[in-house]
This record gives C-alpha cells, sequence and structure tokens, in this order.
C-alpha cells in the first residue's frame, strides 16, 4: 500500500482520499510520488501520460493499466 496520496500528495492512512481515487482512476496522471510525497515530472500526450519521481523513477499509464 502507498505512504502517500498521489493525486493531493497528503498521507494515504489520514484523510479522505475517495475523490483523489476517482480521479485518478478516470483520466488524471499521478502528481506526487506514493513512496515519499515528492512532486513528480508529469509529461501527457494523446497516447497517454509518465510521471517521474527523482529518487523512485517512472510510472507510466501504460505501466498503471497492467495492475
Amino acid at each position: 500500500m502507498s505512504t502517500y496520496c498521489s493525486f493531493c500528495g497528503g498521507e494515504a492512512a489520514t484523510g479522505d482520499h475517495d475523490r483523489c481515487r476517482a480521479r485518478l482512476s478516470l483520466i488524471d496522471p499521478p502528481r506526487y510520488c506514493p513512496e515519499c510525497a515528492r512532486r513528480m515530472v508529469v509529461q501527457v500526450d494523446p497516447m497517454g501520460w509518465t510521471a517521474r519521481c527523482s529518487r523512485h523513477g517512472e510510472t507510466t499509464s501504460a505501466s498503471r493499466a497492467q495492475r
């Protein structure tokens, strides 16, 4: 389980993140690293998105869809 919400950057264990999960499941890419809450560099193109954390690497829409 993630330590931080990848949409708002808040702690995953506290607060209500239902709206965040809904946004992430529809179309929005993650904005914050779920491991360290650092703001990620996000690139969106017509084929999907790429989000990169300077410490934990890259996540893509293709890799997220496989989960």
